[in-house]
């Protein structure tokens, strides 16, 4: 995926479009060319975008909501051993809260899609129909058809008008598991797994300077420095996947990440404050 990503963005700017030297059919021919790869990873993307995008959510929830809860402690005045086993409870609980809650997000999503995919019951039941009154017109209306189409499919499945499909082909029941209809939505195991995971591994980078002894504002300047690496390295890869621009993807992790850790640590200097 990392491959074609980089090679449909080296193809997206090709200096062909602005070079006066080169001609039309040059440039056309490049934007065909990133269009190529575009199809070739569009499978990719789909296979992926379930699992990344829980991986991106949890990551990105681990180092925010923790750094912020360590920032928030440290400004209240408490000692750093506290601060320390904030954080360690803040990222168990935050994991175990994300996988959880990314299981039942994404298994529910798919019951839903589930129920709304159209069956074979049209094919198997109209062969029985009345000629004249019937609605299975209603029922090809519904999914979205317009009447022309609809009255053609109606026709075909009544036997008035000749299909090239093979009936006995289209009179087999479905087999949902045979291919994955919804793989953009990703499978509950694999969102709750990627979330817990990426969450825990995310919720770490805050607490690490307390935990190899760092103290007070120190401590607290490592955790902002690690977790700002980490958001822009979480931003890169997003931007390079997406196909935009890794640079502009990271500063704009980074300063979400940064701005709601500081209001956080901000509200921690007035909680202490009014407490003490």
């Amino acid at each position: 995926m990392f491959v074609l990503a980089l090679a449909q963005r080296a193809e997206g700017r090709s200096p062909y479009a602005k070079d006066p030297s080169a001609t039309d059919a040059m440039a056309a021919d490049e934007q065909i060319h990133e269009e190529v790869v575009r199809g070739l990873a569009t499978r990719g993307r789909n296979r992926l975008a379930g699992t990344f995008r829980a991986a991106v959510f949890g990551a990105n929830d681990g180092l925010v909501s923790n750094l912020s809860l360590v920032m928030g402690m440290a400004a209240s005045g408490v000692a750093s051993s506290v601060v320390l086993l904030s954080g360690i409870a803040g990222l168990l609980a935050g994991a175990m809260s994300m996988g959880a809650g990314e299981f039942i997000s994404v298994r529910s999503q798919r019951e839903l899609l589930a129920a709304t995919r159209p069956t074979q019951i049209t094919l198997a039941v109209a062969p029985k129909l009345d000629l004249e009154h019937n609605e299975l017109l209603l029922v090809y209306l519904a999914r979205g058809m317009s009447r022309e189409a609809a009255e053609h499919r109606v026709a075909e499945r009544m036997g008035l008008v000749s299909c090239d499909c093979d009936p006995s082909l289209s009179l087999q029941p479905e087999l949902p598991d045979a291919e994955d209809q919804h793989e953009a939505v990703g499978t509950a195991w694999g969102a709750a797994l990627s979330s817990f995971c990426f969450f825990a591994s995310g919720a770490i980078v805050p607490i690490l300077p307390f935990l190899f002894g760092l103290t007070g504002v120190t401590a607290l300047v490592a955790a902002g420095a690690l977790v700002g690496i980490s958001l822009m390295a979480t931003g890169a890869a997003v931007g390079l996947l997406s196909g935009t621009s890794p640079l502009t993807r990271g500063l704009r992790q980074l300063g979400i990440g940064l701005g709601a850790a500081a209001i956080t640590y901000l509200l921690g200097l007035l909680f202490g404050t009014a407490v003490g």
